[in-house]
């Protein structure tokens, strides 16, 4: 049993027997490189996840209506970020591909592009969405007792698009050439200026004004607006391989929009497909009742934290295999891969059993409703067992997208998260009668599907053949 599971865990047990033969560096040179890329993408997409983990505690002291109008709002968010979540897929992915053939100036002509798209985007998004505010967030199942606070919030946050949309496509073309530090110091920067602003502005501190649900949406919009900044400053350098001062044209070519759009286009209608079965599953919580949905939403931030570390490791495996496949070696791609998806088995192991043995405390940290902390207690363990499925299949999903294989990603979304999930909400939470906890019996089976069937992608190799 001992020697299987050492096996597991090196370089030559990862390797199926016909990519053995080439030199591939020895295990625990493969998991510090890994780590080195991983580290700062997951200490990132962690501590990201705690503020908005923070956000929904300091939010919560205005009790469950206020925790109810701002998680109504996430998902025609995200809606609208779609374009820009699909596009940038595609920009880490071609990017990496571009720093694996040392190929300098087609990277900073993705770069480039992708920035000016983004930008139209963004301003389009901002447009549709202060205007179109108030139907959009009462489709989404906002009920009148937090419509006008879930309205001011999207509202605003709308209105700086521009600074989230833009900063995200230039961290994602430096994740592609490995740069992952320096899209952690900008999202800690920018999140640290938002829980500073949180208190503020949320509960009126030190003079300033108290500003409810309002003054957290600004504080979010000021942190996007910080991190814009410094992710600019980040690519305003000479001599690096990105740089927007590199010599090149700002102006569109076929070939590289072509290659972004291979990625890109699969990763939209997955996207989609998404965004479809989000907002349908949680306008079916919604309509449980502001209470449910307020521990709805209240569990769905703990959960965030088990998915922000393996989006941290899938960030690391889909810059290492695009890069790897760049370098014409599918056996490292295959290599970095499974080390990535070793370390995310490993860490969602501890968060289940930190989630089983302290899911009473860690409900209690944002609430003090004696009857949401229950029914919470109860999900939370729900949470701990899903924890270890989620981790697996987002960071294989992380390699696949490195590979360019977006389009298998897309077809797993249409059928798990826009039919599955919340087809069998429905059926749990109402002909069942089983309520909000039906509603987590359905997450954990779209959970478990997605990773049966990128495991066995994974495990296929074809991903590896993508061209670029």
């Amino acid at each position: 049993m001992v020697a299987a599971i050492k096996r597991f865990f090196t370089c030559e047990g990862m390797l199926p027997a016909d990519l053995r033969g080439k030199e591939i560096p020895d295990t625990r040179s493969v998991y510090r490189a890994t780590l080195d890329m991983a580290w700062p993408s997951a200490v990132e997409s962690v501590l990201v996840g705690l503020v908005g983990i923070i956000d929904t505690m300091m939010v919560g002291t205005l009790g469950p209506e206020a925790i109810a109008a701002v998680g109504i709002t996430n998902q025609p968010k995200f809606i609208f970020l779609a374009v820009i979540l699909s596009l940038n897929v595609g920009v880490t992915a071609v990017v990496a591909r571009r720093r694996g053939e040392n190929d300098q100036e087609k990277a900073n002509s993705v770069l480039r592009q992708t920035i000016l798209i983004s930008v139209f985007f963004s301003i389009l998004s901002s447009i549709l969405g202060i205007v179109f505010a108030r139907p959009i967030v009462s489709f989404a199942g906002a009920e009148a007792d937090i419509l006008d606070d879930a309205v001011a919030y999207f509202q605003i946050l709308m209105g700086g698009m521009f600074f989230n949309c833009v900063l995200l496509t230039m961290n994602a073309a430096q994740r592609g050439v490995g740069n992952t530090r320096i899209s952690m110091r900008t999202n800690l920067t920018a999140n640290g200026v938002n829980i500073v602003l949180n208190y503020l502005l949320i509960g009126g501190h030190l003079g300033f004004p108290r500003l409810g649900v309002r003054g957290a949406a600004i504080a979010t919009i000021v942190g996007f607006f910080v991190g814009f900044l410094m992710s600019l400053k980040s690519l305003l350098h000479h001599g690096q391989f990105l740089s927007l001062l590199s010599h090149g044209s700002w102006r569109f070519d076929a070939k590289t929009l072509h290659s972004i759009w291979l990625v890109s286009s699969s990763s939209l209608f997955e996207q989609l497909c998404m965004r479809f079965g989000f907002f349908t599953y949680v306008k079916i919580v919604a309509s449980l009742g502001t209470i449910p949905f307020a521990t709805h939403q209240i569990c769905m931030n703990i959960l965030t934290l088990s998915f922000c570390f393996g989006d941290g490791l899938s960030i690391a495996a889909s810059s290492l295999v695009g890069r790897s496949l760049g370098e014409k070696r599918s056996d490292l791609a295959i290599v970095y891969g499974k080390a990535c998806q070793r370390i995310a088995l490993l860490v969602s192991f501890v968060l289940m059993v930190l989630f089983f043995f302290f899911r009473g405390p860690v409900m209690m940290a944002f609430t003090t409703d004696a009857g949401i902390i229950e029914t919470g207690k109860t999900i939370v363990i729900i949470i701990g067992v899903t924890t270890f499925i989620q981790t697996s299949q987002v960071v294989l999903m992380g390699c696949l997208r490195g590979a360019g294989d977006t389009m298998f990603a897309a077809a797993v979304s249409l059928l798990s998260i826009a039919f599955l999930r919340p087809g069998s909400a429905w059926l749990f939470c109402y002909p069942m009668g089983l309520g909000l906890i039906g509603a987590w019996f359905s997450l954990f089976f779209d959970q478990l599907i997605r990773m049966v069937f990128s495991m066995v992608r994974f495990n296929g190799g074809k991903w590896t053949q993508h061209k670029l």
